[in-house]
């Protein structure tokens, strides 16, 4: 409401008049209609009391001790609260209920007919009928608080003072009267006996005509707003009592108006100038963005949004939540926003949050339909959360699944690998954390890895499986992958990756660096021929992950789904994978309104935690971000009983015959492999009767059955400086400089000569390596050849 346009304000010295009290409910007259009312009905229950004890009326018993309770229970929630001078006219109107209704009950107690019994409740009755509460003056409307009567009681102790020539000592009024003169539509009267509210523009006044002059009458409602820049409706004029026509008394209070405007609106009154001042203004949390349409049920609001046509839709849910206050609107958590990135939104306030409850996963949920989706959770609308385990266009997908401890990112990995059990998808599932992360899947599935280098190996051999597959296609002229026809669809599942691939793992670098290989090469060959890849951690940030961009991207394509996790991740993923516009904001540990937080911190009190939001999570797919909750799972005795419930609804899916075979003798050597690269040893070398290693890859086994040529040859891992050195020296002893030179030293990718003379003296100490003179290296076999 825009103010009187006037100087600046300041604090008004005048003290601020007292404010009138507020009218009562009831005229004079109906005050005593009722009172002569209420006297009757206290005789009658007066009669009634007395008699009453002495009838065999269950009913009427019943009633009359009902009474009395019903008043006690009002007069004790009364005491809660901290408006005293209302709990002591509750108590003076309760007196004569109470009165009657313990005479009654201690009559019924007593045996026989009493004097009193007949006495005291018509004694009552009489004094509550003389006392007769309800007809005090506060009850009754004072019609003397109209305005003549008002600015004559604030006036009449006031002295007479000409504005024009005098000030008030209020800039405020000052700057109020010299306006007034300055109008050419008040001729030449003056406001005077200005009264200026300091916390607000409001004032009262008396508009004073030129001696022997009356008010002119053109000066009316109309004319005081026009000068004041105030709505009409806020200005008030009367008479002045006991004064001639030549004073009136004026009253503009625009503050008061708009807030009793506010008062009257409607509910959906209130949302659309709420939107309208708050949101959508200039200076609103989201100017341009206009309210459409809206729906207001028991529960929730629902807005639909447009952007301006020269706008694109933007709806950021901390600041609606800020702009929204007035409706009542105090935790971000409860303001759900969807839009199409373009133009529409839709906003949806909750009383509760809608996700503290949520349903157990059934078989159905979990069953793939024709599109590849499973159902994993539900949205906050109730709304299904479809997760695709394939992409009938694209193929197999890779997924990203991210969550701290507590946040449900192994319920959700279990409700995923039961679906494709279920589903009749083969899961080869690898936990980097011995198998603690997933107990539930343990022996449920095709095959199950525990451990780091367990699951290097199952990587390894689900890559000689897509190469098996890949080969097998180029020999028959398939373009393509199709489920069963002739083989299943596979997906890979590789839990708790960043005990891998994180820069403070406790992995050699080439073992990393073997690793993010096979990713690579799974994600060329596997993905193409019904191989899936799914990855789950602690942290999505590139140093997590190997400063592996493939991974990250890649998982793009596919669904991710992000838990609670901390707030710059939060981030870094929504500028990563959101194109809809969607504001993702960090899921927080508890449900719980966040101000309640604050007002104890004002208070010194304590608020109880809200249910833990384990599940909940943003999901993302093709740009869009979903604000979900997965499916609930009960613990009991450290497992979910439920999920292996589900696991065990269908047979295990598994491989064919010939790739059954190629997988299990791929793992054996891989995980062979990934054992002696972890401990530090050449995984090209095998032990031989003396304790040492030879440096000669031992002889592959060979199948009954022929493996393709690019089958047979798995990934292996790389080879380590170490190995390059006992290479340099294969065939006979070399001085120091020369196995530098041998090694790459140098050259732009070789190693520096301090790692070399370090590697020199650990394979000294450990036996792998002999000094045979001043500067001169040899391999133990080789040198004892030469001997």
């Amino acid at each position: 409401m825009p103010a009187p346009a006037t100087p600046k304000k300041t604090q008004n010295t005048t003290p601020a008049p007292a404010h009138a009290a507020a009218p009562a409910p009831f005229s004079a007259t109906t005050a005593r209609r009722l009172a002569a009312l209420e006297r009757s009905a206290y005789g009658t229950a007066g009669f009634i009391t007395a008699a009453g004890p002495q009838l065999d009326c269950l009913w009427l018993h019943g009633s009359a001790v009902a009474l009395g309770a019903g008043a006690l229970w009002r007069l004790w929630s009364r005491t809660r609260s901290s408006d005293h001078a209302r709990l002591l006219t509750t108590c003076q109107r309760a007196l004569p209920t109470l009165a009657l209704s313990g005479t009654y009950t201690a009559a019924l107690l007593t045996p026989g007919t009493s004097w009193w019994e007949i006495a005291t409740p018509l004694l009552a009755a009489a004094t509550a009928a003389v006392a007769a509460p309800f007809t005090r003056s506060r009850t009754i409307r004072h019609h003397t608080d109209r305005l003549p009567a008002v600015i004559a009681e604030q006036t009449a102790a006031l002295p007479r003072q000409q504005p024009t020539s005098e000030h008030t000592g209020d800039p405020y009024a000052d700057g109020l009267a010299r306006m007034w003169s300055a109008a050419p539509s008040t001729g030449e009267t003056q406001l005077t006996r200005i009264r200026h509210h300091t916390d607000g523009p409001d004032f009262e006044a008396v508009i004073e005509a030129p001696p022997g002059q009356p008010v002119p009458s053109n000066i009316d409602a109309r004319t005081v707003a026009a000068v004041c820049n105030v709505p009409v409706a806020a200005v008030d004029l009367a008479d002045l009592p006991d004064t001639g026509p030549g004073y009136r008394a004026v009253r503009v209070t625009p503050t008061r108006t708009a807030q009793d405007a506010r008062r009257q609106l409607t509910p959906h009154e209130a949302i659309r100038t709420v939107w309208a001042d708050r949101v959508e203004a200039k200076t609103g949390a989201a100017p341009g963005m206009r309210l459409a349409d809206h729906r207001l049920t028991d529960d929730r609001l629902v807005l639909k949004v447009e952007a301006a046509d020269d706008q694109m839709i933007h709806l950021p849910r901390r600041q609606l939540t800020r702009a929204l206050r007035p409706l009542g609107v105090k935790d971000p958590e409860l303001v759900m926003v969807e839009s199409d990135g373009i133009a529409r939104g839709v906003v949806t306030v909750y009383r509760e949050h809608p996700l503290i409850t949520i349903r157990e996963a059934t078989r159905d949920d979990l069953t793939m339909d024709t599109e590849g989706r499973i159902v994993l959770g539900l949205q906050h609308d109730g709304r299904p959360v479809r997760m695709p385990l394939y992409d009938p266009e694209l193929g197999a997908v890779t997924d990203l699944i991210v969550g701290a401890p507590g946040s449900g990112k192994s319920v959700t990995l279990n409700h995923i690998i039961a679906a494709e059990r279920i589903s009749g998808v083969v899961s080869i599932v690898a936990d980097a954390q011995n198998g603690m992360s997933l107990p539930e899947a343990r022996g449920r599935t095709y095959h199950f890895g525990a451990g780091i280098a367990a699951a290097a190996a199952t990587l390894a051999a689900a890559c000689a499986v897509g190469d098996y597959r890949e080969t097998v296609s180029a020999q028959n002229g398939w373009g393509g992958f199709q489920i069963n026809d002739p083989w299943p669809l596979f997906n890979i599942t590789l839990d708790e990756i960043n005990r891998i691939l994180a820069q403070e793992a406790d992995v050699p670098a080439d073992f990393k660096k073997w690793f993010t290989g096979l990713i690579s090469h799974f994600q060329l060959t596997g993905r193409k021929f019904g191989g899936g890849l799914r990855f789950a951690g602690q942290s999505i940030h590139l140093r997590d992950l190997g400063d592996a961009e493939k991974i990250r991207a890649n998982a793009k394509q596919g669904t991710v789904w992000l838990g609670r996790v901390n707030s710059s991740t939060t981030k870094n993923m929504a500028a990563d994978m959101v194109t809809d516009g969607t504001d993702v904001t960090p899921i927080p540990k508890h449900f719980g309104d966040l101000t309640a937080e604050v007002d104890a911190a004002w208070s010194g009190t304590e608020t109880p935690r809200g249910p833990i939001t384990a599940g909940r999570a943003w999901m993302f797919q093709g740009g869009r971000a979903i604000n979900m909750r997965t499916f609930k799972a009960i613990k009991e005795n450290r497992t979910f009983p439920r999920l292996i419930d589900l696991y065990e609804s269908a047979p295990v899916p598994r491989l064919s015959a010939e790739e059954d075979r190629i997988f299990q003798q791929a793992y054996a050597q891989a995980l062979d492999a990934a054992e002696r690269l972890l401990a530090g040893e050449n995984p090209h070398s095998t032990s031989t009767d003396s304790g040492h290693t030879t440096g000669e890859t031992p002889p592959q086994p060979q199948p009954e059955t022929p493996i393709p040529a690019p089958v047979s040859a798995v990934p292996a891992p790389p080879r380590t400086l170490a190995d390059r050195v006992l290479d340099a020296l294969a065939n006979g002893p070399l001085r120091t400089r020369e196995i530098r030179t041998a090694v790459g030293v140098g050259t732009p990718d070789g190693p520096a000569s301090g790692s070399v003379d370090n590697t020199l003296s650990k394979l000294a100490e450990s036996g792998r390596l002999t000094r045979v003179g001043h500067g001169m290296w040899a391999r133990p076999d080789t040198n004892s050849e030469q001997q």
